[in-house]
């Protein structure tokens, strides 16, 4: 008799071990699900706040998205004013054609050509040993774009601007920025196909 009492009380303990290691495993399981959404939810509500500057477009229509890329473009040429430092980059279609000559050559720039001024405010540095202005915070990404049918009045160009703004990150058109806006400056350059700065030597 004692043998089936120690026999029932042992089969109890280790159905109450399997019931806890069930419920243990439940949580667990349950914790692991749990964490799995609040990151995913995380990851989500960072993606919807990071902003995709490629979905942009002036007033105009000028996409930001066809510049895709101009980051790791080469650098044409750079210059300064008293409110900003520039560096101008062109796409590999205007480089090839910078580098045939074009427009000292008297031809114009082929459609599909592109450049872009990215302009900073300016600041001296405190880790120079001598005095030189550097880049401080980004302003201002100013785009041309060759296409002649799209642009027949401003000499084949368009040009849009679109503004950053460090405090958010985020890039925006900007509001007065119509597709010949840049055009107005540029045709004191009529004859150089509307650009300004030539492909420098290095």
């Amino acid at each position: 008799m004692s043998e089936l009492v120690t026999k029932s009380v042992t089969q109890e303990q280790q159905e109450q071990k399997i019931e806890t290691r069930s419920g243990v495993g439940r949580i667990a399981g349950f914790t692991i699900v749990a964490t799995a959404v609040a990151a995913l939810a995380v990851l989500c509500a960072v993606a919807l706040y990071a902003q995709d500057k490629y979905s942009l477009k002036s007033p105009s229509g000028i996409a930001f998205s066809d510049f895709r890329g101009y980051e790791d473009w080469a650098v044409v040429s750079s210059s300064r004013t008293d409110e900003r430092l520039k560096v101008i980059v062109a796409n590999p279609i205007m480089i090839k054609a910078y580098k045939v000559g074009i427009p000292g050559n008297g031809q114009p720039f082929p459609d599909g050509s592109m450049i872009v001024k990215l302009q900073w405010n300016p600041k001296k540095s405190t880790e120079a040993p001598f005095v030189v202005d550097v880049p401080d915070v980004f302003r201002e990404a100013f785009v041309m774009e060759k296409d002649s049918k799209r642009f027949p009045k401003s000499g084949g160009w368009g040009y849009a601007v679109f503004n950053y703004d460090a405090a958010s990150d985020q890039f925006t058109p900007d509001p007065k920025s119509l597709s010949d806006c840049g055009n107005a400056c540029h045709t004191a350059v009529k004859t150089k196909n509307y650009i300004f700065h030539p492909y420098q030597k290095r």
